[in-house]
């Protein structure tokens, strides 16, 4: 299983792989020595994801009073790690592309991983979790294992999609049977090549079990609790699997009323449109 699966990722990352840009950006993000001008400078190098970047923390998702027009200011005001996320979340929704259609509709794929990624925000808010943006890329991050396996395994996929479609076994225990992992290991398994933060190869390996996992357990939880959410009531809600059974104890972890769920959804609908516009319409820009 161990060997199917770090194939699968090498081939993914052969096709799939980060730009060089981004993976120069992340190692000097990591570097305590670099500074704000430092990294601006390695962005500069890719105008297109200078462009993206600056959309983004300019939109009104973000509701900054003045407007950034630097790599170096956009760190200065919102943080090298959040700047971090922010290009994961531009680069990786580019990456990728190719998925048949017929097997997935990629606009509502990345609809319910947006949606995923607020009420991820709107939790961690909510919940008074310092630098909640980090939970927002965890939520928008979450199912980038199923691209792969949509990918390089499409006739595999589509029979366990037909599968799910027609069972009350979720979607993940239905890839365990026939892979001996789930979409969730591969992401997690790639995101370790792209050598990305812990918190966020942690939301994605145990997103549908997250009280199994020892660190990161917050980030789990709130990523695990969102992508029910947003199963359930998002209008572009996959309909190839059946919402995901939710975790109690998660929700206990959180440590939210459990009367705030519609609050928190009507929060997640307002600023899911400016997330939407910012981000999404960029993944196909130059």
């Amino acid at each position: 299983m161990e060997t199917e699966l770090n194939a699968l990722v090498h081939r993914a990352n052969e096709l799939a792989s980060l730009p060089e840009v981004v993976m120069r950006a992340v190692d000097m993000i990591n570097d305590p020595e670099a500074s704000a001008a430092d990294i601006g400078n390695v962005i500069a190098d890719d105008p297109a994801l200078t462009a993206r970047l600056l959309k983004i923390v300019n939109s009104p998702f973000y509701g900054f009073p003045s407007r950034i027009d630097t790599v170096s200011r956009a760190i200065t005001v919102i943080g090298t790690l959040e700047l971090l996320d922010l290009i994961l979340a531009t680069s990786v929704i580019k990456a990728f592309s190719g998925i048949p259609p017929e097997l997935v509709n990629m606009d509502e794929f990345w609809e319910h991983s947006l949606y995923t990624g607020v009420v991820s925000r709107v939790l961690a808010t909510r919940h008074r979790a310092p630098s909640s943006e980090r939970f927002f890329i965890a939520g928008l991050l979450h199912d980038i294992g199923s691209l792969v396996i949509y990918r390089h395994r499409p006739e595999q996929a589509a029979m366990i999609l037909e599968q799910a479609r027609g069972s009350v076994v979720p979607l993940h225990v239905l890839e365990r049977e026939a892979f001996g992992f789930d979409h969730g290991q591969v992401g997690a398994a790639l995101m370790q090549t792209w050598h990305l933060p812990e918190h966020l190869i942690a939301s994605a390996c145990w997103h549908h079990q997250p009280l199994e996992v020892d660190e990161h357990r917050l980030e789990v939880a709130m990523v695990h609790l969102a992508d029910v959410i947003a199963s359930a009531v998002h209008s572009t809600a996959s309909e190839t699997e059946r919402v995901p059974p939710m975790d109690a104890r998660a929700w206990d972890l959180v440590g939210l009323p459990a009367d705030s769920v519609d609050a928190i959804i009507s929060e997640a609908d307002k600023q899911f449109a400016d997330a939407r516009a910012a981000i999404l319409p960029s993944a196909s820009a130059a």
